[in-house]
């Protein structure tokens, strides 16, 4: 199920979202200031690809004040409005019942584009 999952979310627009991620992480990348940024936005972009049987965990050797700070800063620089963009697409998808299961994928990707830091991505079990 999560494979088919998977392909119809690239199909309708999964895949236009990963390469947006794609894109904003190598052009963060550029400067030596934005790579750990441009990290970030690379996790966000192997999970908008393949969403489905997925899940974003809190990692347990970052809980120190770099990543808060780090994702302070995130948050303010556009994080806030990356959440914004994906909570909205999940709300318009949630409208019909086929879209359910694509606007929670939105919503799974808000919650990690809110705060990128300190988080991983793993498979479900």
């Amino acid at each position: 199920m999560n494979l088919l999952g998977n392909i119809i979310w690239l199909i309708f627009g999964g895949f236009m979202v990963a390469l947006e991620y794609l894109v904003a992480s190598i052009i963060l990348m550029v400067t030596i200031i934005g790579i750990p940024f441009g990290l970030q936005t690379l996790k966000l972009a192997s999970l908008a690809f393949w969403p489905f049987g997925r899940e974003t965990v809190a990692s347990p050797r970052a809980d120190g004040c770099l990543s808060l700070f780090m994702n302070i800063l995130w948050l303010l620089v556009g994080g806030i409005w990356i959440a914004l963009s994906h909570v909205f697409w999940g709300l318009i998808l949630c409208i019909t019942i086929i879209g359910i299961p694509f606007g929670k994928q939105h919503f799974k990707l808000a919650s990690i584009a809110l705060t990128p830091f300190g988080r991983e991505i793993r498979y479900k079990r």
